[in-house]
């Protein structure tokens, strides 16, 4: 083993160690790729605050080490997420509970998404069974979002009486004003096939077998670039949102120069000048 292989397993092996107890979810690491499980079966993976602070304890522990390379989230029990937990909801409506009390329940799950949306590190969603109301939302937060043929997909916040509040910007930013008012405004249900023709996802598949070897290929390609490169490229990608022009390039000018002058940028350089693979590129 090289000592930059063994370097890598003793880093993963103190992220593992440093990874928070969880109730809500599962997680997994295998050659410097996390795996999140949403596991709730009682309420098939319905977001509470619990399932929150899992989620974001595990994303807060991560979010700046590079060995970790990318990220699934998936569902267990054969179901990404069902959205909001609605017993929790219900309890919100009793006698006594306040105006501000329900919308800090709600900013909550708006940081959550937040949170994952902004990961400087590639963040795959992997849809099997159902991705409904909030569900949907989540992942919406995903840079590649792949999904069964047969998967359902549904807005049903309305058809409750309520907004689908904090995920409206992550469905806007992913298919467009024109497609998240049909989809938001109107309680379509649909499939994974129809869902990719909405842009909701990138890619299908029959089963989830097949999924899980789309993931497999995306995640070579992604361990053949440098995790520094990456951060920097999706740091510029939501800089866009609220830059431009002059002060877009200006920006974008300082991260290239800060990632051409680290010790990251020097050995991809050097490798392609001599011909070899880079340090941080896994044996695909």
């Amino acid at each position: 083993m090289s000592i930059a292989a063994a370097g890598q397993m003793t880093n993963m092996n103190s992220v593992m160690q440093n990874l928070p107890p969880t109730t809500k979810i599962q997680t997994e690491l295998q050659d410097g790729w996390l795996t999140i499980w949403l596991d709730s079966p009682k309420n098939k993976n319905a977001i509470d605050d619990a399932m929150c602070a899992d989620l974001m304890a595990v994303l807060d522990t991560v979010r700046d080490d590079r060995g970790v390379r990318g990220i699934t989230l998936r569902g267990k029990n054969g179901v990404f997420c069902s959205g909001g937990d609605l017993k929790s909801f219900n309890r919100m409506q009793a006698p006594g509970v306040s105006h501000a009390e329900v919308a800090k329940m709600n900013r909550g799950i708006g940081d959550v998404l937040t949170s994952l949306n902004e990961m400087p590190q590639v963040v795959i969603c992997l849809v099997e069974g159902a991705a409904i109301a909030g569900g949907l939302g989540l992942m919406c937060c995903g840079d590649v979002i792949l999904g069964t043929e047969d998967a359902k997909f549904s807005l049903t916040e309305t058809m409750l009486g309520i907004p689908p509040a904090q995920i409206a910007p992550f469905v806007v930013g992913r298919v467009g004003l024109p497609m998240a008012r049909r989809i938001m405004l109107t309680g379509a249900r649909f499939t994974g096939a129809e869902a990719l023709g909405y842009g909701l996802l990138d890619e299908t598949a029959y089963d989830v077998a097949g999924l899980e070897d789309i993931e497999a290929k995306i995640k070579r390609g992604v361990l053949r670039c440098g995790p520094g490169a990456i951060a920097a490229t999706k740091h510029l990608i939501l800089s866009s949102r609220d830059k431009s022009g002059a002060a877009m390039m200006d920006h974008a000018a300082d991260v290239f120069a800060t990632c051409m002058l680290s010790d990251e940028g020097k050995e991809g350089i050097s490798s392609f000048v001599e011909k070899r693979k880079p340090g941080w590129s896994q044996k695909s």
